[in-house]
């Protein structure tokens, strides 16, 4: 992956070289900070940058800020606009990762969340495809469950709930699958590692509640306006029980860094046919020319580097 030669960090655009923390930072010690996953579309015909939902990543980021008692002095267009200079300043020309993050920076030991002190920080990577397998992509169901909203918020991007993400991804992956379906403390089906879950089952797109320990994913609520608004679809978020994935006609999960993820089997069993499906494709198809800024009925989606 190409990286950035600069990052906003303390106040300012530096060069990657001086965004340094200390090993003694209370956000490394105790993973007291929040982050979010944006991502850049290089659209060749037009030789422009687009990034995909800026505002909506950045509100979400300020409510996970503030579920860990944290404030910064930015808002949502103060935000975007540091990306957009921040994009301009290396001049990328290809799709991009952006990982904004806000954390405890006040050097020592104790753990809390008060009287510490936030900063925000920005940094971008050249970035292509998350899951590599994502139009064929075969997932066990994890033995890990995902944490619970009274443990720690799901909804929120909290970098020390990562490691639960990292424990599912990895025994998925040595187990030789490409991702893993979690499962939340009731039995439902609630997400993969860092991922949204859909399923299509009698015609009908289904997907989890909030309440069911998701992230609130800004891919997932993309997917449910394109499906609705562009293929005619019900979509319904309800809870999903184990066994229903094993029968549904299409299966497949979102997010910013996967996009679109098709899942073919579970466990060995294969997802109706055992390979994409046709809302699946068309739902792929569509959110890649919206992202890149093709399909001018959701241009307000896009920011223009």
């Amino acid at each position: 992956m190409d990286l950035t030669k600069h990052a906003f960090f303390e106040g300012k655009i530096v060069p990657l070289s001086e965004a340094k923390i200390s090993i003694a930072t209370h956000g490394f010690l105790y993973g007291t900070a929040v982050f979010g996953g944006m991502r850049g579309y290089w659209n060749e015909e037009k030789k422009k940058l687009f990034v995909f939902r800026p505002y909506d990543h950045f509100h979400r980021l300020l409510n996970s800020g503030k579920m860990m008692a944290m404030s910064i002095p930015y808002d949502e267009e103060a935000l975007t606009q540091l990306t957009v200079d921040l994009l301009r300043v290396d001049n990328w020309q290809q799709d991009v990762y952006l990982r904004p993050n806000i954390y405890k920076s006040d050097m020592g030991i104790g753990v809390r969340l008060h009287d510490l002190k936030d900063e925000f920080s920005m940094f971008v990577i050249g970035f292509d495809k998350y899951v590599k397998n994502d139009t064929n992509a075969h997932v066990t169901i994890s033995s890990w469950r995902r944490i619970d909203d009274n443990v720690i918020p799901a909804r929120g991007k909290v970098s020390g709930a990562y490691a639960n993400s990292a424990l599912i991804k990895t025994d998925a992956n040595r187990a030789g699958f490409d991702e893993a379906i979690v499962l939340d403390n009731h039995g439902h089906v609630s997400e993969g590692s860092a991922m949204n879950i859909f399923m299509v089952r009698d015609g009908v797109l289904v997907t989890p509640p909030i309440t069911d320990n998701i992230l609130e994913g800004i891919t997932r609520r993309s997917i449910i306006e394109i499906a609705r608004n562009e293929l005619g679809m019900e979509v319904v978020e309800r809870s999903i029980d184990r066994t229903e994935v094993f029968i549904a006609e299409e299966l497949f999960m979102t997010g910013t860094a996967a996009q679109v993820v098709a899942v073919t089997k579970v466990d060995h069993r294969p997802i109706g046919t055992g390979s994409m499906g046709n809302i699946t494709a068309k739902l792929r198809s569509l959110f890649d020319d919206i992202v890149r800024a093709k399909n001018l009925k959701f241009s307000s989606w896009n920011v223009e580097v």
